[in-house]
C-alpha cells in the first residue's frame, strides 16, 4: 500500500487530495473509489498505458485506488501523475520515502508525457498548505506553480523523468517564476485616451473613475465614443502589485486561459462579454464549478457594451457581487466562493434605435419603446454605479483635429495615468486599496468633508431624491476629485461634481416634465 499527495480545482481553489493506493493478490482489476468524475475514473487506462511506456511492468493484481477525501467530487485529469506514481511506489519500484513531503500533480499520455493541467497555482497553493514542501508539476505549467510562496516547484516532462527525480538518478530542474518583465506580450491593447475626440466630460469622468476605482455608465446615442472611451480605462489604471498578479493568475488560470505558460504580469484584466452571455456565463457557476466573466475581471475591469441587452437575472445577481466582492456558488453537491473585486464599465443607448434626443436624428421610438427599454435596467443596479455620464455626439470641428501624433490632439494616457498613481498613492497612505472600497464604518473619516460640503450634498439628497446607498457614494467620488486636486479635506467644489455624476440627466427632466 502506498500514500500520495496531489491536489484537484474546485473553482479557482486547490484541494489537497490523498491518493491511497493498494495492490492485493486477486484476480487483476482496477478500481478507483472517491467520487470520482469521469476522467479520474478513465486515468486507469492511460496510466496503464504510461507505466508501460516508462519501462516499468504494470502489476497483474488487484488494484484499489482510494481518492481522499471521499466526500469532495474529483474532476479533471490531474490526478493521473499520482495515480501512477503511487502504484510504483506499491510495486517497490522505489523507496516510499521519496514521497514524502512530495505532491504531484499532471496529466500523462499514452506515451508517459506529461500535459499541463488547469490551475497549477490553485493547486500548488493547496500542496503547500496541506503541508507539502516539494510539488511536481508538468514542465509547461511549472512557471505558473512556481508563483506560489512556500513550495518547490519541479518540473518534469515525462514519467521516466519523474521516475529518475525519485530514485535520485537525475534531479528535476527546479521552476522559477518569471519576472513581470519576462512575461509574455500583454493579453490586451489598451488604447490611448489622446485618441478620443472631444467629450470633456466623459475624460474627466473615466479620470475620476480610474482614480477611485469607481464604476461608470456611459449613456449616449451610437458613434458618441462609449465604447472607445472604456477600452481606453486600461491605460489609466495603476499596474498590478505582487499580491493581485498572484490573484489574477490563478484564476485565469484555473479558467484554462493561460496558455503557453503566459502569466500575468502588470497589466490589468479587461473582461467584454457580449450581451449574449447567460448568468452562468457571466457570474460562474457549472458542474465542476468554474470563474465568470466577473470573476476573471477580478483586480480589473468589467465592460458590458449594450447592458440593457443583457439578460435580466444576469444583471441583476451583479447587485450582490458589486456589493460583497465575491461571487457565493451554492449547489446541492458543492459551495464554492469566487473572487470578483472588479470595477464596472458599462454603456448604454437612451432609447432602442439610439437617436432619442439626440439632435442629429430623429427617434423613431414610441414611448412604450423607451420606456420598456429603460425598465431593462432596475433602480437598485443603477444605484450601485458611481458615475453617470449622458454623451452627446461629438461634432465635426472636434472630429476635425490632429491624429494622436500630432501637437494638440489632446492629453495622453501616460500623463493622465501620473495624475492616477497620485490620488492611488493617498488612498493607500489612508490604509484602501481604493476610495471605492472604503467601508461605510470608515466613510466620514477618510472622506473628511466640510460643513459647506456636508450641506450641498444633503440638498441633493432631498432635491434629487437620492438614497442613502447614492449619497454615501457620492462621498466616495467627492473624495476621489479632493485626491486628483490634492486637498485633504472634501471641498463645496468637489462635492458639487460629485453630484453632478449622479443628477439626471436635462433630458430626462424636461421628459419627466413633458
Amino acid at each position: 500500500m502506498s500514500r500520495v499527495s496531489s491536489a484537484a480545482l474546485m473553482g479557482v481553489d486547490g484541494v489537497a487530495i490523498e491518493v491511497e493506493v493498494r495492490v492485493s493478490s486477486q484476480l487483476p482489476r482496477i478500481d478507483i473509489v472517491g467520487l470520482p468524475e469521469a476522467a479520474v475514473r478513465e486515468s486507469a487506462a492511460r496510466v496503464r498505458a504510461a507505466i508501460a511506456s516508462a519501462g516499468h511492468r504494470f502489476p497483474d493484481r488487484r488494484i484499489t485506488i482510494n481518492l481522499a477525501p471521499a466526500e469532495v467530487r474529483k474532476s479533471g485529469s490531474g490526478l493521473d501523475l499520482a495515480i501512477a506514481v503511487g502504484i510504483l511506489a506499491a510495486t517497490s519500484a522505489f523507496e516510499p520515502a521519496a514521497l514524502e513531503r512530495c505532491a504531484f500533480v499532471g496529466e500523462l499520455a499514452l506515451d508517459g508525457r506529461l500535459r499541463p493541467v488547469r490551475g497549477a497555482l490553485a493547486l500548488a497553493i493547496a500542496a503547500h498548505d496541506a503541508g507539502c514542501t516539494q510539488l511536481v508539476v508538468p514542465a509547461t505549467c511549472a512557471p505558473e506553480a512556481a508563483l506560489a510562496q512556500g513550495i518547490e516547484v519541479r518540473a518534469a516532462t515525462d514519467l521516466s523523468a519523474v521516475l529518475a527525480h525519485l530514485l535520485d538518478a537525475e534531479p528535476l530542474p527546479r521552476a522559477v517564476a518569471p519576472a513581470p518583465s519576462e512575461t509574455s506580450e500583454p493579453l490586451s491593447s489598451p488604447r490611448c485616451l489622446s485618441s478620443v475626440r472631444g467629450q470633456a466630460t466623459a475624460k474627466r469622468a473615466l479620470l475620476v473613475a480610474a482614480s477611485g476605482g469607481h464604476g461608470l455608465l456611459l449613456s449616449g446615442p451610437p458613434g458618441s465614443g462609449k465604447t472607445l472611451l472604456a477600452r481606453c480605462l486600461p491605460s489609466l489604471l495603476p499596474p498590478l502589485n505582487a499580491t493581485e498578479r498572484i490573484e489574477t493568475t490563478r484564476i485565469h488560470g484555473a479558467s484554462g486561459l493561460l496558455a503557453d505558460s503566459r502569466i500575468f504580469g502588470t497589466e490589468r484584466p479587461f473582461r467584454a462579454p457580449h450581451h449574449t452571455a447567460s448568468p452562468a456565463g457571466l457570474l460562474g457557476g457549472g458542474n465542476p464549478p468554474r470563474p465568470g466573466e466577473v470573476s476573471l475581471a477580478h483586480c480589473g475591469v468589467l465592460f458590458l457594451d449594450e447592458l440593457p441587452e443583457f439578460d435580466r437575472r444576469g444583471l441583476e445577481a451583479l447587485r450582490e457581487v458589486m456589493e460583497d466582492r465575491r461571487v457565493r456558488i451554492a449547489r446541492a453537491h458543492y459551495r464554492c466562493d469566487l473572487p470578483a473585486a472588479f470595477q464596472l464599465i458599462a454603456a448604454c443607448n437612451p432609447c432602442p434605435c439610439g437617436w432619442y434626443r439626440s439632435g442629429q436624428r430623429d427617434c423613431r421610438c414610441d414611448d412604450g419603446a423607451i420606456a420598456r427599454y429603460r425598465q431593462k435596467l432596475s433602480g437598485p443596479l443603477l444605484d450601485r454605479i458611481d458615475l453617470h455620464v449622458e454623451l452627446r455626439p461629438v461634432p465635426w470641428s472636434d472630429l476635425n483635429t490632429p491624429t494622436p501624433h500630432e501637437p494638440g490632439s489632446g492629453e495622453r494616457s501616460t500623463a493622465l495615468r501620473r495624475r492616477v498613481l497620485a490620488a492611488r498613492a493617498l488612498q493607500a497612505a489612508r490604509g484602501d486599496t481604493s476610495n471605492a472600497a472604503i467601508s461605510d464604518e470608515n466613510l466620514d473619516m477618510r472622506v473628511a468633508a466640510s460643513t459647506g460640503a456636508r450641506a450641498l450634498l444633503g440638498r441633493a439628497v432631498e432635491g434629487l431624491g437620492l438614497s442613502a446607498r447614492a449619497a454615501h457614494r457620492a462621498l466616495r467620488v467627492a473624495r476621489t476629485c479632493a485626491d486628483l486636486a490634492g486637498e485633504e479635506r472634501v471641498g463645496v467644489n468637489e462635492m458639487a461634481e460629485a453630484i453632478s455624476y449622479r443628477a439626471p440627466s436635462m433630458s430626462e427632466e424636461q421628459g419627466r416634465r413633458e
